[in-house]
């Protein structure tokens, strides 16, 4: 081979080198796992859908989701691998939360509106206008509300009374925008990712409406949030630089950081059952964290998804992880199905 080649097909491998590590993760450091903690079983195509697949809910057998672009929910059966079903009229959809004990759908849209359906016929019952982009939806179980997140500076979160499909009790003011927020079960504080508010997370106590921020350091846009709350431990992961942060939910500490971690996430879950974290991301991974102690958390792999996949769902009754495709060129959006392995 001549002396120019060589040095040009050098030049092509370090070219191809830096441009795959730019867009990929870090490699776990130090895991000697050999089985992959998430095994895909299944990929669902969903033909005729169009844009972006956003958030997640679920009831039994039946997933729904948000599809930006066909302005509604597709409704899916898991069991059998295919589409039941579609909830039209909505605009930009975001946030879609199945009401359990109510059978009800409700979703929120970019516009400020949230639109409560029949569980059963799907038909629409009632529009409830938050002036502007209502997002993350979230069930509390314990005082059988809604809790919706919306609005910009004169945002936060408010409850809708499933039962009579009215808004109901006092808003709780947040910084800014909030994004994804999570509630204690057995406890009265909310914790919310704002990061249009200075790159904090807000504690905010649900009966004195007190917040509290704790500041996130030399890391921004925190937009997925999941709780630990046996181990009083928040998960935020941050899209610059990419990294999963640990705080105590008592008094917002940072307990630790996970470098390496997947970009632009939108969807992080906790596996209470095996102490993990799952984190969606965009780059075409889902990045597995496994709790070694409260105090220690160590990124054990990169599972390959599908690089613009960036939400899904974790169901822990089945064990199972489910991403969002959206369609590209010819080929129709998909959900991928995964299944957790000891």
């Amino acid at each position: 081979m001549k002396r120019n080649s060589l040095i040009w097909l050098l030049a092509l491998s370090l070219i191809l080198v830096v441009a795959f590590t730019s867009r990929a993760p870090v490699s776990a450091q130090g895991s000697s796992r050999s089985m992959p903690a998430l095994l895909l079983y299944e990929q669902i195509p969903v033909p005729g859908i169009l844009g972006r697949v956003d958030h997640f809910s679920a009831n039994g057998r039946l997933i729904f989701f948000s599809v930006v672009g066909s302005n509604g929910v597709e409704i899916e059966n898991w069991f059998d691998g295919k589409a039941v079903g579609f909830i039209p009229g909505v605009v930009e959809p975001q946030g879609v939360l199945y009401v359990p004990g109510f059978n009800k759908v409700v979703v929120a849209g970019a516009n400020g509106k949230v639109s409560i359906f029949d569980g059963a016929t799907y038909a629409q019952q009632k529009v409830i206008d938050f002036g502007a982009d209502a997002d993350n939806l979230r069930w509390d179980a314990r005082n059988k509300k809604v809790l919706v997140g919306f609005g910009e500076d004169d945002g936060g979160i408010a409850e809708i009374d499933p039962a009579t499909n009215e808004r109901v009790g006092k808003l709780l003011k947040t910084g800014g925008h909030p994004e994804s927020f999570q509630i204690e079960e057995n406890g009265n504080m909310i914790f919310v990712n704002c990061p249009d508010a200075g790159n904090v997370v807000e504690s905010v106590n649900r009966d004195t409406g007190e917040v509290t921020k704790w500041q996130l350091h030399g890391v921004r846009a925190n937009f997925a949030m999941a709780l630990d709350e046996a181990d009083h431990r928040l998960f935020t992961v941050t899209r610059k630089v990419p990294m999963l942060i640990v705080l105590d939910t008592g008094t917002g500490r940072e307990v630790a950081r996970v470098a390496g971690v997947v970009g632009e996430c939108d969807d992080v879950y906790f596996d209470a059952s095996r102490k993990r974290v799952y984190i969606i991301g965009a780059q075409g991974f889902i990045s597995v964290v496994q709790q070694v102690d409260p105090e220690h958390y160590q990124l054990i792999q990169n599972v390959p998804s599908a690089v613009g996949a960036r939400t899904g769902f974790w169901y822990p009754q089945h064990d199972r992880l489910y991403v969002g495709v959206q369609a590209e060129g010819n080929k129709p959006a998909q959900i991928l199905g995964y299944e957790a392995e000891d």
